[in-house]
């Protein structure tokens, strides 16, 4: 089945432990492109916890124009980022857990591996979101684990909406 695939963009700060970083998989296996802090344009869709609107299937027409930039920097020091994580349009990701063996199980501590996979399974991606998860042995894990709020999620029309229904999982979670 042939699919439009949507642009994907590493912002690499080169923070993480190069056998570690997802981002560095990514690139070498030309499934994105890099990208400088300052090629980031306005149109750009930037996966960022900064923003205050989430990343809803409303974004796809923007994001096979002008693409996702993912931005690899530490959770530790992601103040280093900033600058980056603030271009563009900020798209933030809602609640996921991830896979990653440096942050398996703490909410939304996602690596870019799978923070871009998750932004091209709402943005209706799938396959696409599939060649990148299989590029880590725990990539179909991460995807296992939150299957049923990606399929809720990219289900929901507007940005408003993944809100609503991250609010709902997270309640469901506290019973």
């Amino acid at each position: 089945m042939h699919y439009d695939k949507i642009p994907v963009f590493i912002c690499d700060f080169h923070t993480c432990n190069p056998k570690k970083c997802t981002a560095n998989r990514i690139l070498r296996f030309n499934k994105a492109k890099e990208i400088k802090k300052k090629e980031i344009s306005k149109f750009n869709i930037v996966l960022t916890p900064f923003s205050m609107t989430a990343l809803s299937p409303a974004d796809k027409k923007q994001a096979k124009k002008y693409g996702i930039v993912g931005v690899d920097c530490s959770w530790n020091n992601i103040e280093s980022g900033r600058e980056a994580l603030t271009r563009g349009t900020g798209r933030a990701l809602p609640y996921l857990v991830p896979a990653n063996p440096i942050n398996y199980g703490k909410p939304t501590k996602l690596s870019t591996l799978e923070a871009i996979a998750a932004a091209l399974i709402i943005l209706g991606n799938v396959e696409q979101a599939e060649e990148i998860l299989k590029l880590e042995k725990w990539g179909f894990e991460f995807y296992k684990i939150n299957k049923k709020y990606l399929d809720l999620y990219s289900q929901a029309k507007t940005s408003k909406e993944i809100v609503e229904i991250q609010s709902q999982i997270i309640s469901e979670l506290k019973k």
